[in-house]
């Protein structure tokens, strides 16, 4: 609770004066503000959320000197004060954040206290800036259990032209962002192999908006450019090692559906897992690459590995390769019967050494828009509906073994456990769901 005389003290909290109520009035005054605070401070958010859904392990104690920050003004302190290695705890609260708030301290931590994301709410509701936590010049920070929302360009602004590496962004729910969720810039070419983002981890977050965009939440999205469609969940250039696992991304859509990529990787991007996520009524699912790239740009994605992902109604493509070298997508679900362009799986340009095999479509076939030298190798796609354990909520567990998907992969390695971590037959199933062994229904 806050008295400290404000009406506003940027915590969301609302002050009242105790001389101007009385009696019954006060009573039922203090009820309606211990109700309002409950649900302001504390209870904040409700994500969306099902039995289904990854859940993270907790992390473990606070590693290092530990900062308490119970209010905006002190975690902005702490932000400046903390020393490599130390851990910054917030209190549960709703802080309204007036500016961007920026980590520069290597092996830094930020997390909530309680550990409850939703309970620590950073809003950019009321910011001057565009941009809400951003990391710069830094290694190893690590950002966890808690929720960014509220923001019209960048939730976590990774800036990787800076020298940032083995950033982690674990458990948070990343909610109403009108750019990107998660952003990394370019790497100038001059200093690309001494600062391209190695080893960074996204993991066990929820990105979700609660409607498509529109031009009033992004000023720079007009008419002329990109029609209000200038909108994704993680979008990072030059990313190397990283890991993109067992996230959810939930209604990440353009003004006009027509999104980018809910997970959106390029510009000479090497050696990546996107693994166990889940996406639903994304406008676009997995996007490695895209149809620009820039004169110091041969190819997007190299290496890549895209296995046991459940991807739900992603209209513009579910997963779509663009300039790739080497990379496999391998054991993905994707639930889209009525697709409006056929794009489940869309291979576009060049793609060579792409490995496309195992995957399950619930729809169209696999688009191929390449003449690289590919190889597409057990791949089903039928309408599944009434096979998945709950379709329309994006739940693309196999709720019965079907001749054709059960026992039916190819044997390609690399692919030891499913969408649930549990491990696979000799003899695997098709798509992210491994009928045998999976529990979660």
């Amino acid at each position: 609770m806050c008295f400290c005389g404000q009406r506003d003290c940027g915590k969301g909290t609302v002050v009242m004066n105790a001389g101007t109520l009385s009696g019954r009035k006060w009573q039922a005054a203090i009820l309606g503000w211990l109700l309002f605070a409950a649900a302001s401070s504390f209870g904040a958010i409700q994500p969306p959320d099902q039995p289904w859904f990854p859940k993270a392990p907790p992390l473990p104690p606070a590693p290092g000197e530990v900062i308490r920050a119970a209010s905006v003004e002190e975690l902005f302190a702490a932000v400046e004060r903390v020393q490599p290695g130390g851990t910054i705890l917030l209190a549960d609260d709703h802080y309204f954040l007036s500016r961007y708030l920026e980590i520069h301290t290597d092996n830094v931590t930020l997390r909530s206290a309680s550990g409850q994301r939703e309970r620590v709410v950073l809003d950019g509701a009321r910011s001057k800036d565009g941009e809400l936590v951003g990391l710069r010049r830094c290694t190893g920070v690590t950002i966890a259990d808690l929720t960014i929302q509220n923001i019209k360009w960048n939730g976590f602004k990774l800036n990787t032209d800076s020298n940032v590496q083995r950033a982690t962004i674990y458990n948070c729910v990343i909610h109403n962002i009108w750019q990107r969720g998660v952003k990394g810039v370019k790497v100038p070419q001059e200093n690309l192999e001494a600062m391209r983002p190695r080893d960074c981890r996204v993991q066990y977050c929820l990105f979700y908006n609660d409607r498509p965009k529109r031009f009033e939440d992004d000023p720079a999205d007009t008419a002329q450019n990109f029609d209000g469609n200038y909108i994704g969940g993680i979008d990072v250039m030059f990313a190397t090692g990283w890991t993109i696992s067992d996230n959810v991304f939930i209604g990440i859509q353009g003004r006009t559906r027509q999104a980018r990529g809910a997970i959106f990787v390029w510009h000479d991007s090497r050696d990546c897992v996107i693994e166990r996520n889940i996406i639903i009524d994304c406008d676009t699912g997995i996007a490695l690459g895209n149809a620009h790239r820039p004169p110091d740009v041969t190819t997007h994605c190299t290496g890549f590995v895209v296995r046991n992902n459940f991807i739900t109604r992603a209209p513009e493509s579910g997963i779509v390769t663009v300039f790739t070298k080497d990379s496999r997508v391998l054991h993905n679900t994707i639930h889209d019967p009525v697709s409006r362009l056929g794009r489940l799986i869309r291979l576009v340009h060049d793609n060579d050494g792409l490995l496309v095999a195992n995957n399950l479509l619930s729809g169209p076939p696999i688009r191929v828009e390449s003449t690289s030298a590919m190889t597409l190798r057990a791949n089903v796609a039928t309408n599944l509906t009434a096979l998945f354990a709950n379709a329309e909520q994006g739940n693309l567990h196999l709720k019965a073994r079907a001749a054709g998907i059960v026992d039916a992969a190819a044997v390609t390695g690399g692919v030891t456990h499913d969408i649930d971590g549990e491990a696979r037959d000799k003899a695997p199933d098709l798509g992210a769901d491994e009928v045998a062994s999976s529990s979660s229904r």
